[in-house]
């Protein structure tokens, strides 16, 4: 089972994360940065010990008789150490290499001075090793003169690196806990505005977890977040949907039972009567007969009207000709047809609709059906499709004897029939249902001469599925 993620959890890594990369890429960065202002400030100190030490020589002899001499105590470099973090060597040689004086192990430069030097000076800076650790050298082309000669000398000022490391490590320390308290604000400020972002939702869930079973009313969040009201919205809607299907439901357990109760106890009485003899068995058998039939047509309508109900919550179909269904469903009543002797007219045309096989078939059939039902012997029926611009237009004539006006007042209404004795009322309820299910309209109307009713015309508009 997949875990459930963390809305919290998502943000804190989604915003700390990204953070933290910049820290970590920030902190390489100021590192450098800092080790680099740290050399550049050093490298001026070693210069400056370089140019202190240069003021210490003399020289006697000229050009390659040149002979220097130096006298440069360590002392005279202590005030340059900044602590005992670091160590310094100096090394004083001529232009040959021939050390004057200072400090063997560091070795002579053989470099080559830049030709624009960061400083009003001859000096060059490099890195080197003494006695296996990591310095830093300046090297200055000294000129020496005195009243006894004038020569060059190449002064070399080394210093240790853990003062400069110790100082660049100082100051990403100072500035990274800094960052790393910015983070943990962030983090607190991300679960702060989460947990108050969420409090509607936490609190519309309590509402709901509170709510009985029954309970699909809507739901009433006006202080939700607006980019939660498509997902109330959708659950309000999901919710109706599942309130009507539960009503439907209700309904068509109440009615099962109210209207299966009376063929049921009829049934009893007259199998009771039977088995008394009250009647001869022919007729008893003709009437259980008959009220079997009654109970049996009354349940499969109960449960056409039920599955109409489920097919309107599965809204995949298919592209229909709506004429050729009328045609099959026009040849499996055609014994009806025949039995009244009818005038039976069937106009057709392509009419292409979208709807699910079962609801086409079965609204064209009891429509077709009720017409029959109530067509006079020898009459006229007139069964005949056209496509509008509107749509696609199923119409249904019969001659006969018409609605009462009291009966048009509860026409779709379920049990409704106008003879008892003759339907279960169903009928007109199961085609309304299908039509609105489909999207459509239908309407039932006498047809009057002279103002005398001559019959009845069923009509259904359905959309018409153009094709892509």
């Amino acid at each position: 089972m997949k875990r459930a993620t963390s809305l919290r959890r998502t943000l804190l890594i989604g915003i700390l994360a990204p953070i933290g990369l910049f820290i970590i890429i920030n902190s390489i960065s100021l590192y450098r940065q800092s080790l680099a202002a740290a050399t550049l400030a050093y490298d001026r100190t070693l210069l400056a010990s370089a140019k202190t030490i240069g003021e210490q020589l003399d020289v006697e002899g000229y050009e390659d008789k040149a002979e220097l001499r130096a006298k440069v105590p360590y002392s005279a470099l202590e005030a340059f150490e900044a602590d005992n973090q670091s160590r310094i060597f100096y090394r004083v040689s001529d232009l040959s290499g021939a050390m004057v004086s200072g400090f063997d192990e560091l070795p002579f430069w053989h470099g080559r001075i830049p030709l624009r030097p960061a400083y009003a000076a001859l000096v060059d800076f490099y890195d080197a090793t003494v006695h296996g650790e990591p310095v830093r050298v300046a090297v200055l082309l000294n000129p020496v003169a005195s009243e006894r000669g004038r020569g060059m000398a190449v002064v070399q000022v080394a210093e240790t690196l853990e003062l400069r490391q110790t100082l660049a490590r100082r100051i990403l320390l100072d500035t990274l806990w800094r960052q790393l308290l910015l983070m943990a604000v962030i983090a607190a400020v991300v679960v702060l505005v989460v947990q108050r972002a969420t409090r509607p939702v936490r609190r519309l869930s309590a509402e709901l977890a509170a709510r009985s079973e029954s309970d699909l009313s809507p739901i009433d969040a006006p202080d939700a977040p607006r980019e939660l009201r498509p997902l109330v919205d959708a659950t309000t809607e999901v919710m109706g949907r599942l309130q009507r299907l539960l009503d439907h439901q209700k309904r068509f357990v109440r009615d099962s039972a109210h209207q299966l109760r009376t063929p049921l106890a009829v049934l009893k009485a007259q199998v009771q009567s039977a088995r008394r003899g009250d009647m001869p068995p022919d007729e008893a058998l003709r009437e259980i007969s008959e009220t079997v039939e009654r109970a049996t047509a009354l349940a499969n309508q109960m449960l056409s009207l039920a599955k109409v109900e489920q097919l309107r919550q599965q809204p995949e179909s298919t592209r229909i000709d709506w004429a050729d269904m009328a045609r099959e469903v026009a040849l499996d009543v055609s014994p009806l047809i025949a039995d009244k002797a009818l005038d039976f007219e069937f106009e057709e045309a392509p009419s292409p609709v979208r709807a699910h096989h079962w609801m086409l078939q079965e609204l064209t059939r009891n429509l077709l059906h009720n017409a029959i039902k109530h067509s006079p012997h020898g009459g006229r029926l007139l069964l005949a499709l056209r496509s509008e611009d509107e749509g696609v237009c199923l119409r249904i004539q019969d001659d006969g004897p018409g609605i009462s006006a009291e009966l048009r007042q509860r026409l779709f209404a379920p049990f409704a029939a106008g003879d008892v004795t003759r339907g279960s009322g169903l009928g007109l309820a199961i085609c309304r249902e299908i039509v609105l299910a489909l999207g459509g309209r239908i309407s039932l109307d006498n047809r009057e001469t002279d103002g005398r009713i001559v019959g009845l015309t069923a009509m259904v508009w359905l959309p018409l599925d153009n094709p892509p």
